[in-house]
């Protein structure tokens, strides 16, 4: 199958990629830059210049695949309700491509969105909330499936770990690093579900392949982490203290991030395994997390004074 990726040089995007190709599939990645392009070929992929928030060459991308997985996202925070719709943008567009084949259209969503504190599984539905912008991913799929297109939703946890993460955790090492204190809030007893790279990788070649139309597949690794487990790795690898905040001081601390670091969201991944035949076989986060990979200025600063 030629297989069109969006973010197909990002964290997730450049896992499914090789996940494809190592299954025996062409892809066709969309890359904005010449390093992103350079990237693609490197691996093996073929090379679709475009972006985005460019809809036009969305389109064309997947006019001339068999099926599209769109990983693809902004994740800068300071716009993130303007790039929720470009998201819903890049979904219409897409669909459009496929509108009348039965051509599989595989979407990224998350399990976050699903609230807590009860275990989230792939039949419940996302909230109709505009405060919460990020369901625009979730709606534009409805209206897509809604036009016959064969979409479904792969739903990642708040944590998808691995070599190269760029996600939350390595924003709360950052957090740490700078304050001095590796925090959580109340007893640090919500949890975050999480999932290796290159385990989720797998869910999206599964479910390309297998797609149902309007399906949800949790790429779940596992259900739920205590976020003060999470909070003492990192104090130990970064040497500073563990501590819990009230509400109050976790907003000065957590700025931002409190939301997230404050989110209770743990899901369940059971109909996923049993209706793909998946399961995780890479390390879990506090293991994945527990190594000089996550903390690479605590590393060399220890090689450099030769311990």
């Amino acid at each position: 199958m030629r297989v069109f990726v969006t973010g197909a040089t990002g964290f997730v995007g450049s896992a499914v990629v090789r996940e494809l190709i190592n299954a025996g599939h062409s892809v066709l990645g969309l890359a904005r830059s010449d390093a992103s392009a350079a990237a693609l070929l490197a691996v093996g992929a073929e090379v679709h210049r475009g972006d985005i928030e460019d809809t036009e060459s969305l389109v064309r991308g997947a006019a001339v695949a068999d099926g599209v997985i769109h990983t693809g996202f902004n994740h800068d925070f300071s716009k993130f309700k303007e790039n929720c719709e470009n998201d819903r943008r890049a979904i219409q567009a897409l669909g459009s491509a496929l509108t009348g084949s039965d051509r599989p259209l595989i979407v990224t969503s998350g399990t976050g969105l699903l609230g807590g504190p009860h275990l989230a599984t792939e039949a419940d539905d996302v909230p109709a909330s505009a405060a919460i912008p990020r369901v625009a991913t979730e709606e534009a799929v409805a209206s897509v499936a809604a036009r016959g297109v064969r979409v479904a939703v792969v739903r990642l946890p708040p944590s998808v770990h691995g070599d190269g993460d760029h996600g939350f955790v390595p924003m709360l090492i950052d957090i740490a690093r700078r304050s001095g204190l590796s925090a959580y809030i109340g007893e640090g007893t919500n949890h975050w579900a999480a999932v290796h790279r290159l385990d989720a990788a797998k869910v999206f070649r599964l479910a390309l392949e297998h797609a149902t139309a309007s399906a949800r597949y949790h790429a779940v690794g596992e259900e739920g982490i205590p976020f003060r487990s999470i909070a003492e790795v990192i104090g130990r690898r970064l040497g500073i203290p563990v501590v819990g905040k009230s509400a109050e001081e976790a907003a000065a601390h957590f700025g931002w991030f409190q939301h997230f670091a404050a989110m209770d969201s743990r899901a369940s991944s059971q109909w996923t395994r049993e209706t793909l035949g998946w399961q995780p076989v890479q390390q879990g986060l506090i293991a994945d997390l527990d190594r000089p990979a996550y903390f690479p200025v605590e590393e060399e600063a220890r090689r450099g004074a030769g311990e």
